[in-house]
């Protein structure tokens, strides 16, 4: 996805820094449809401005991020939201990943490191903030803890897309899946929307969890 055509909202109540994240994207080219300084004003502006990429602080007046998020999700299931918050606590992160955030980023990240997680985030991957991964992962396996009721619905993906979806349970970004497979980034990424539309999921958070629940990141 170019990212000249991705479009993206910014929401913070911090004028100096939305403004700051605002003229990064432009810069990189992104296309910002839209900011806000409250959850109210981001509800309000999100259906018109119809964002790819939601870059969203958790901190706002209300309603706060998690409930944005949910909220947004429900309205356009395919947009995608990367939380730019303070906090790196464990509640927080899983509270927004609970809501449907794919990408989960620190504001201690780097100009760089915001900029390649919004097009990873638009091009459909998971992204944290180094160590926030594998606590999101570990989250859901507690959750899945104990026999998962067969899923009848596996039956009707294919080998291939199985075999992708083993390598989102255990957090692999669509990049490394490629490279194991010998695919090209965008067969990866056909294959994880074509296994959404088989389960009648939304983004790839539904379906790590739904991937777990079902012990396909266990090798055994």
């Amino acid at each position: 996805m170019a990212e000249r055509a991705v479009r993206v909202m910014v929401v913070d109540d911090h004028p100096m820094w939305r403004d700051a994240v605002e003229r990064d994207l432009q810069a990189a080219g992104f296309d910002v449809v839209a900011v806000a300084g409250t959850g109210a004003e981001a509800i309000a502006r999100f259906p018109a401005a119809r964002p790819q990429v939601v870059v969203l602080d958790l901190r706002i007046p209300e309603p706060d991020g998690v409930e944005v998020t949910a909220r947004v999700l429900r309205h356009d299931p395919s947009a995608r939201v990367l939380i730019l918050s303070a906090s790196g606590e464990q509640a927080d992160v899983l509270e927004a990943v609970k809501a449907g955030a794919t990408g989960y980023l620190v504001k201690s990240a780097s100009r760089e490191e915001l900029l390649e997680a919004v097009r990873r985030v638009a091009r459909g991957d998971s992204v944290f903030t180094p160590g926030l991964a594998g606590l999101v992962l570990g989250e859901f396996r507690r959750m899945a803890e104990g026999p998962a009721a067969p899923d009848p619905s596996r039956d009707a993906l294919t080998d291939r897309e199985t075999e992708v979806l083993r390598m989102v349970a255990k957090g692999l970004s669509y990049k490394q899946i490629a490279e194991r497979l010998v695919l090209s980034h965008r067969t990866v990424q056909n294959h994880v929307q074509n296994t959404l539309r088989k389960l009648q999921m939304h983004n790839r958070v539904e379906l790590t969890r739904y991937a777990i629940e079902q012990g396909l990141d266990d090798d055994g």
